[in-house]
């Protein structure tokens, strides 16, 4: 697989590399159901943060092509279906492809299929109401096409209202409404919603396009304050870093020393827990986006794993461990049985995970760039 380095930027990928490890590391518990202590705390609160640093992230890209195509006068409907096409190109064929297989996997092993399974076609099984089991974390990849299609849509809108406006006003005008609504949803849900438990709340909130939308337009807002104050960006990256880091420390440490548990604080799980948590995440782009490189050694791994990281996303969970707990159960395992275990989950979706990207992701992403599809939808 070659890759161009000098067109990548290592501070994305280092992001990028993180956020999946943390997920993997989350559903290793699965595996180790009775692990205890600090590290089952971790991996606990690495499945959260993981999933939250891709939206983050997501939103930072999407939101510096947006801008750049927004600002320019020939921005037209023509334009928002392109955009969508190049990321459809980009996103559906892995999701597709995967949820065939959770369906294959899922018959084969003898589980029943959800009731209502054609909504995962058009990722409405998590829009508004709980979270099925089945392929449980094509959660985030739900809000991330909801994401793709809201903010340009109203973009376009917008200019019919405000034609003469300044188009960098009207981008950070729409940025900031579509953060203010999905604060909106999330306190109707808190106010209307009885108190429950985390599992309750994983799968109503955590897990919900119309409550969690928000998590990629804070990396929007990003986007956009790095292509308009530049100098500022720049200024702040290490400070803002530190900051960022700090927060995301501190709250999830002091969330099971002090007992910040549902229970007693629905308001902060339900509603400002995730505003916080993005804030925190996008605190880290100014310094992160502007780190080009490293020594050869730490490069070529992380980099290999944040290209790969969307394969090992789809196919990791629900797929290889689910395979692997049905052939092998692991709970009676324990001590180096465990830890080869383990090893070999990893192993085998780091390879599938290749496999998938350098036979079909990459082949269909590149489709995109064909003139064929460019003369069509450009």
């Amino acid at each position: 697989m070659r890759i161009d380095y000098e067109k990548r930027i290592f501070g994305l990928d280092i992001m990028r590399a993180t956020a999946i490890l943390m997920v993997m590391c989350s559903h290793i518990l699965w595996i180790v159901p009775e692990m205890r202590g600090v590290t089952r705390k971790l991996f606990s609160i690495y499945g959260i943060l993981g999933v939250d640093i891709f939206f983050v992230l997501s939103g930072f890209l999407i939101g510096r092509i947006l801008y750049r195509m927004y600002i320019n006068k020939d921005f037209t409907f023509k334009e928002v279906r392109y955009f969508w096409v190049r990321r459809w190109f980009r996103t559906l064929p892995n999701y597709y492809l995967t949820l065939i297989i959770n369906i294959a996997v899922a018959v084969y092993i003898g589980n029943e299929l959800p009731d209502a399974l054609w909504k995962y076609g058009f990722f409405l099984h998590n829009f508004s109401t709980q979270l099925p089991w089945f392929y449980p974390e094509s959660w985030s990849l739900s809000i991330e096409e909801f994401a793709y299609i809201i903010g340009p849509l109203l973009l376009y809108l917008i200019l019919f209202l405000r034609r003469n406006a300044p188009r960098s006003r009207l981008f950070l005008q729409v940025t900031l409404f579509i953060l203010a609504l999905f604060l909106v949803t999330k306190l109707w849900y808190n106010y209307h919603q009885e108190i429950r438990h985390m599992r309750h709340w994983t799968l109503n909130v955590k897990s919900i396009v119309i409550y969690r939308i928000d998590a990629i337009y804070y990396g929007v807002l990003a986007a956009y304050i790095s292509e308009v104050k530049p100098l500022l960006w720049n200024k702040i990256k290490h400070g803002a870093f530190a900051i960022g880091l700090f927060v995301l420390i501190a709250m999830n440490f002091l969330i099971p020393i002090k007992g910040w548990f549902i229970t007693e604080y629905p308001a902060f799980w339900n509603v400002w827990y995730f505003l916080i948590k993005s804030i925190a995440i996008a605190l880290t782009l100014p310094l992160l986006s502007q780190i080009r490189s490293a020594k050869k050694w730490i490069v070529v791994p992380i980099t290999y794993i944040s290209i790969l990281s969307y394969a090992i996303y789809v196919l990791h969970y629900s797929i290889i461990m689910q395979l692997m707990k049905h052939f092998i159960p692991s709970e009676a395992m324990a001590g180096f049985d465990l830890v080869v275990y383990i090893t070999v989950y990893v192993l085998i979706s780091f390879v599938a995970a290749y496999l998938m990207y350098r036979l079909y992701e990459k082949p269909m992403t590149d489709l995109r760039d064909l003139p064929s599809i460019k003369n069509k939808y450009k």
